[in-house]
């Protein structure tokens, strides 16, 4: 049996088939989820379980270095902005219209994973990135300049 970490067979699954710049969405419990997107549904009852929660345990599985979310985001539902940043403190955060991530943003996700969240504009897309120190750690190796800072 698996001690930590994620138990849900199927998000975890698709946690392992993330690489870096792929997209995972968390939303809430009405967003329209493209048919052809690789869905991890875990809506079981109004914000069971919430967005928060769900963000939280990908945050301590997942390196990300990237968040997009609404652009009303973070004047319409500020305190879910301002947890958002302080989850993920080291990514790089940016807005995109409402309409831009139920359609185009969607599109582009690898994973969408739905929560039982009733939380407006609760749709939160995280980029994985890589964990600078060990993949650029090896000898004789040249850092990116954008990726120095982390080491």
């Amino acid at each position: 049996m698996k001690r930590t970490g994620i138990l849900n067979d199927r998000l975890s699954g698709a946690l392992a088939t993330l690489g870096h710049t792929d997209l995972i969405m968390v939303v809430d419990a009405g967003f329209p989820i493209p048919r052809e997107a690789h869905r991890v549904d875990l809506a079981i009852a109004r914000d069971l379980p919430d967005l928060r929660t769900v963000l939280g345990l990908l945050a301590e599985e997942l390196v990300i270095e990237g968040v997009v979310r609404a652009e009303d985001v973070p004047t319409h539902n500020p305190r879910l902005d301002e947890w958002v940043r302080g989850t993920f403190t080291d990514a790089e955060f940016t807005t995109r219209p409402h309409a831009e991530m139920l359609g185009e943003v969607a599109r582009q996700a690898k994973v969408i994973v739905r929560t039982g969240a009733y939380e407006p504009w609760g749709n939160i897309g995280l980029f994985c990135g890589v964990e600078v120190p060990k993949w650029f750690g090896g000898t004789d190796v040249v850092v990116p300049a954008h990726y120095a800072s982390k080491l």
